[in-house]
């Protein structure tokens, strides 16, 4: 089976059907696609999303793709920023096995291709489930661990397939083409750890997106590429990026259980590896009603790997190094019991308040015995006593998943000021029953922003 993993994959691909997909499945979804959307309108409050706007207008000059909460632009353009908007702030999924971002790889194309052909909401569903799913599974199939030891980031590798997987299906390939846009997006597989800390590594998201677009694109030209690019002997993606990978993961079960049922969502605009520190210390406070005057240091423990990464900002210069720290996101749910995107705009990180608690009053530790996401959180009182929480499955995992309820009041935060009200409703309702939804082109015209908030936006 190793040898065929490609074929296997793309027979799947080409097939998959409305009706193969489990019901809790396709409503998991919606949840993914309006949590994705929640993300893209929030993304337009990135500090570089005018940058990578720039560079989505230059690609082409054509405008037959909507933005989410903006404008149109060409098909490319398009798939890129929206790629870019979804994962500018810091708040979309996380497959956290593989630690990879896939609704910005996945979810845009789709949109772009669904809306160019006028296909119908059943159509964007099951490219949606069958993009997520294809990206989860060629992650495990990878062996990520391994995988991470060479510096690979999964986004940039594993989402070209994922979104040619998902075009594909809406252009409708046959399984040979499919295996050929598979070869396509992995010969355009990128990005390695080397960005982590600068905006790099969410330029691997959308660039991950635009490649699988094409690889779709080209592959229903009958473009000649390997149809075996998984296990390939020579320069295969299990073979060169990983040791071997475990490519019978990748097919085991396939079509029977959903891999793509574990990606977790985030309530929060902060970085994934430190969800279930940020799920303990609301967790702590709101059952302890905690005041900043009652608290005189707070230690935070947390896996090797997590310390490493956002354990190194006790003094953070900017929105991007605060979206990432341990620290800052001690200090402000301490003090706001919020954590939306209002808490990492400079008027309030700046606070000589919450910057001197940040640095001194919050230490985070290694703790050999946590793991992944898992994190314990002590606070110690000015009346001597300590009070603790322990997260091991935070707010968006699969063990502790978000209701639809919370995803839509994140949408309806983010979308705020930026989409109509009457709009807001709509899309939400749209998303809800997206099987009945007759064109995505009706969805697209909901999620552009009007004329009177594109000129505020820009005023």
């Amino acid at each position: 089976m190793a040898a065929e993993t490609t074929a296997v994959l793309a027979a799947f691909s080409s097939a998959l059907k409305y009706e193969d997909i489990p019901q809790r499945t396709r409503e998991y979804c919606k949840n993914i696609l309006l949590d994705t959307l929640a993300c893209a309108v929030a993304g337009h409050q990135g500090e570089e999303t005018h940058q990578l706007a720039a560079l989505a207008s230059g690609i082409a000059q054509s405008n037959e793709s909507s933005v989410i909460g903006g404008d149109r632009l060409s098909l490319a353009g398009a798939t890129m920023l929206n790629g870019y908007l979804i994962t500018a702030v810091t708040m979309c999924d996380i497959h956290r096995s593989t630690l990879t971002h896939v609704t910005p790889e996945v979810i845009p194309p789709a949109l772009a291709i669904a809306e160019r052909d006028g296909l119908s909401g059943s159509d964007l569903l099951v490219a949606i489930a069958l993009g997520c799913e294809i990206t989860t599974r060629i992650g495990l199939g990878l062996d990520y661990p391994e995988a991470r030891k060479r510096g690979w980031h999964g986004p940039g590798v594993l989402g070209p397939f994922g979104s040619a997987a998902a075009v594909g299906r809406l252009i409708g390939l046959d399984p040979v083409r499919m295996a050929k846009a598979f070869g396509l997006a992995g010969s355009q597989s990128a990005g390695t750890f080397a960005a982590w800390g600068t905006p790099t590594v969410k330029f691997h998201q959308c660039r991950g997106a635009l490649s699988g677009l094409m690889a779709a694109l080209l592959a229903q030209q009958d473009f000649l590429a390997t149809q075996e690019f998984l296990t390939h002997k020579d320069g295969g993606l299990f073979n060169t990026y990983s040791n071997g990978g475990t490519p019978a993961a990748a097919t085991d079960q396939l079509g029977q259980r959903w891999e793509l049922e574990q990606i977790a969502l985030r309530l929060w605009p902060s970085a994934s590896t430190i969800q279930g520190f940020i799920t303990a210390m609301f967790d702590l406070v709101e059952k302890n009603d905690l005041k900043p005057s009652q608290v005189k240091k707070v230690d935070v423990k947390m896996s090797k790997v997590a310390v490493d990464m956002h354990g190194i900002f006790p003094r953070y210069k900017g929105k991007f190094d605060a979206l990432l720290s341990t620290h800052y996101a001690a200090a402000v749910i301490l003090h706001d019991r919020e954590l939306t995107l209002a808490q990492f705009e400079p008027a309030r990180y700046d606070d000589p308040v919450l910057r001197k608690f940040a640095a001194e009053m919050v230490d985070v530790k290694i703790d050999s015995a946590l793991t992944g996401v898992q994190a314990v959180v002590e606070v110690h009182t000015t009346d001597g006593k300590t009070l603790s929480m322990r997260c091991d499955h935070p707010r968006g995992s699969a063990e502790n998943p978000l209701t639809r309820a919370q995803i839509e009041s994140k949408f309806r935060t983010y979308a705020k000021g930026r989409l109509s009200a009457a709009n807001i409703d709509a899309v939400i309702n749209a998303v809800t029953k997206l099987e009945e939804f007759g064109s995505v082109r009706g969805l697209m015209e909901l999620l552009r922003a009007g004329d009177e908030q594109r000129k505020r936006k820009t005023a």
